[in-house]
């Protein structure tokens, strides 16, 4: 996009305006997500606890509930206790949305469609989302209430215990695949849905699900939600909030969901690839079919994304809330023993070079080093493009990995 605009205005000025349009669609991301999420976690929630949820504003499913909601809180007085720290208690709900907000600028929705490609993204998202935790424990601190000081601290010990096994399930896909970069591992993975990381091996099945569990818990979400737990703090760190700062806490929280759930998309789903490569050719085409390819599968990640809320919001209904203690039990003595026994599994399976599902079946698909970086391979540029990459994909060169 910036080479586009280049032609016609100076190379600053063209540079600026792309960051500017991607940093307001990602936000766009954001604020519809939110709303749309929030209306879902009412209905679902009705429907497990045989309700209805929201049918009066918008018609018979309340599309229009989570509006109407932003509305209200929007003329809603913004107060702060008289106890509190004033600046800090107004800063905290922004520094609790920001690394939300940033770390979509390196979650890719499509190949070559991302807010900045960075051959480091995998490292930068978990290391941008385990910030999040200084907005709760900020809000916690500047309220003046224990019990707001309670959930902070709460939220501190969960977060920083599982960003360990997180990161090392992270590692996994990093290490079968050779490279951090998010694009270059949902282009490994193109082809059929037996080539997707979770169906490699059996340790890579089984690390999902400890990534999953630790994401729930990075999230701050139900039945690890301690920092919020009404029966014993009253709302816990953000009980002292109202109007839109009470909001933004919320926003980051869904955001936050979107960004675990579309990193779990790339790293074992296939990212923006679908179960049957219907697509590849297209891309291969290049020019308008290119970008047809590229939609339908920015569609299709932001569905696996959506998908991976909807578990996190039907877990959230369905299961009891764990007491601070069983959840730092469930981290230390069953989360990272089980991670890095998956990544000693998978590291093993790929040394001995042990059969995959993608071996089985009789598809025309790329060597995952086909489509490395021009960097790793030896040639030469700083990023790869999607056309080559469409290439090698079409050429279906079996290269041992």
């Amino acid at each position: 996009m910036a080479e586009f605009f280049a032609q016609y205005m100076p190379a600053g000025v063209a540079y600026t305006l792309t960051a500017l349009i991607s940093a307001a669609l990602l936000l766009g991301v954001v604020g519809v997500g939110a709303l749309f999420f929030i209306w879902a976690e009412r209905k679902v929630a009705g429907r497990i606890q045989d309700r209805l949820g929201p049918t009066r504003t918008g018609g018979k499913f309340g599309w229009l509930q989570s509006l109407a909601d932003g509305i209200k809180l929007l003329t809603k007085e913004d107060i702060a206790p008289a106890d509190a720290d004033k600046t800090l208690f107004r800063l905290a709900p922004y520094v609790s949305l920001a690394p939300s907000y940033a770390a979509l600028l390196a979650l890719p929705f499509a190949d070559g469609w991302v807010g900045w490609e960075i051959n480091t993204a995998m490292f930068f998202l978990l290391a941008v989302l385990g910030l999040e935790v200084f907005g709760v424990i900020l809000a916690g601190y500047a309220s003046g209430s224990k019990w707001s000081l309670f959930g902070g601290m709460r939220q501190a010990a969960q977060v920083v215990s599982y960003e360990v096994p997180l990161g090392m399930c992270g590692v996994i896909p990093v290490f079968l695949c050779g490279t951090m970069s998010l694009t270059t591992i949902g282009n490994m993975q193109a082809g059929w849905f037996t080539n997707w990381l979770i169906f490699h091996d059996p340790f890579t099945f089984l690390v999902f699900w400890v990534y999953f569990t630790c994401a729930v818990a990075s999230v701050n979400r139900a039945p690890f939600d301690l920092a919020e737990a009404e029966s014993e703090l009253v709302a816990g760190f953000h009980t002292e909030y109202s109007g839109l700062r009470w909001s933004f806490f919320f926003m980051a929280e869904y955001n936050s969901m979107l960004v675990v759930s579309g990193l779990a998309a790339v790293a074992f789903f296939g990212g923006w690839n679908g179960p049957v490569p219907i697509f590849a050719s297209w891309k291969a085409a290049g020019g308008g079919w290119e970008i047809v390819a590229n939609l339908a599968g920015c569609i299709n990640f932001i569905m696996k994304a959506v998908l991976g809320v909807m578990l996190m919001i039907w877990v959230r209904w369905t299961l009891p809330r764990l007491r601070i203690d069983q959840v730092i039990t469930t981290c230390l003595k069953y989360c990272v023993p089980l991670a890095a026994f998956c990544f000693v599994g998978a590291l093993s399976w790929q040394l001995f070079d042990l059969p995959s599902p993608n071996d089985w079946v009789p598809a025309e698909r790329a060597g995952r080093a086909a489509v490395r970086e021009p960097w790793a391979r030896g040639t030469t540029g700083s990023t790869q493009s999607s056309a080559g990459t469409s290439a090698r994909l079409a050429q279906g060169s079996e290269v041992h990995r």
